[in-house]
């Protein structure tokens, strides 16, 4: 009998109206051939939504999702809504009611795209970004008094617990367990931010100790951004708190070629609750509605969420067809140097599947 999911699509925003259905459209294509079937269910939570009834998503959105095997994101936010609003609206409580604590994003360089980086190759980059998801510098504490006076004054507090540091850090190990290189390396700031991040060192060295098996290393933020542009070939797994993995997961991708190839997965790994999965590249208001959209990321995303719900022979296909969508300019995007819009891009892709 066929494997049936259920899956929570939203499309969301500006290009992700565009980019959803084309992941979407893929998985309907591979699912037959390989022993499953995804029954789908739409939802309009958005901020056209929030406009009209004041909220990103209703009070029980979060209870509906726990239904899903799995939730499927097109992008979050749109001119006319600030980003704080439109975030902590929908995607930051999705996160964290569902506990995804562990953000994974896939940085590699895909056959056909020419890198930003001279001389650098497939071999070159490919790691794996892992972001705490649901602590960190992303912390509801804190406030602002005296507004509007020579007074005013703003505090955020970050939030560093031994199980989130714990938690995040054994999933990067575990991880990098499981590929060639077999490295973590660690994000930090210990010289300059006293307290939050010594911590994470020592939490860091406490997970090292648990996996004697796996090669480590650390870097302060800045300089190992610097040896992002400049060493890609170093990284194999890098772990990050909630801002240093965001900041490092777009930085990533640009080097690969465009943010516009970047997936996501915000992951449960106790399966408790619904997984989610996201292209990183934003609404994108700018190209929305154009039809210029790069559907890659959110096809890969879709691999992703196929291979999390055990379907790894489907999200390799997917990855395969990808990258041989990607092998000629008029099939590929404008981000990535070529001529294709989102419709020749998805339809190179399809046919790559057929």
């Amino acid at each position: 009998m066929s494997k049936v999911y259920r899956i929570a699509a939203i499309p969301g925003d500006g290009i992700g109206k565009e980019v959803l259905p084309v992941g979407q459209r893929v998985i309907d294509l591979v699912a037959p051939r390989h022993g499953f079937t995804v029954e789908w269910s739409e939802f309009d939570w958005s901020c056209e939504r929030y406009h009209q009834t004041g909220a990103m998503m209703p009070e029980d959105g979060i209870e509906q999702m726990k239904a899903f095997d799995a939730i499927y994101l097109g992008a979050v936010g749109y001119p006319g809504v600030p980003d704080h609003v439109s975030l902590w609206g929908l995607l930051i409580p999705l996160r964290r009611e569902l506990d995804q604590y562990a953000n994974i994003r896939p940085v590699r360089l895909l056959r056909g795209i020419t890198p930003p980086l001279a001389g650098r190759g497939p071999e070159d980059i490919d790691f794996i970004v892992v972001r705490e998801n649901v602590e960190g510098e992303y912390s509801e504490i804190g406030g602002r008094v005296y507004r509007g006076t020579e007074q005013e004054a703003a505090v955020q507090e970050t939030i560093f617990t031994r199980r989130g540091c714990d938690r995040i850090m054994d999933y990067a190990f575990e991880l990098a367990s499981k590929r060639v290189a077999k490295k973590v390396t660690s994000a930090t700031k210990s010289n300059g931010i006293i307290h939050t991040m010594p911590f994470w060192d020592e939490r860091f060295a406490a997970a090292a100790a648990r996996h004697p098996d796996i090669d480590t290393n650390q870097f302060h933020i800045d300089i190992l951004t610097a040896h992002f542009v400049l060493h890609p070939d170093w990284f194999d797994v890098v772990v990050a708190s909630n801002l240093f993995g965001d900041i490092l997961s777009d930085l990533g991708p640009a080097i690969a070629g465009s943010i516009g190839i970047a997936p996501s997965a915000n992951i449960n790994p106790e399966g408790t609750f619904p997984s989610m999965f996201e292209p990183v590249h934003g609404s994108a208001p700018d190209i929305a509605g154009k039809g210029l959209a790069n559907p890659v990321a959110a096809v890969w995303s879709a691999a992703m969420m196929l291979e999390h719900l055990g379907q790894p022979e489907a999200a390799a296909e997917i990855e395969r067809a990808i990258e041989v969508s990607l092998e000629r300019d008029e099939t590929r995007t404008r981000d990535l140097g070529g001529t294709a819009d989102t419709a020749a891009s998805e339809a190179a892709i399809l046919s790559a599947l057929t």
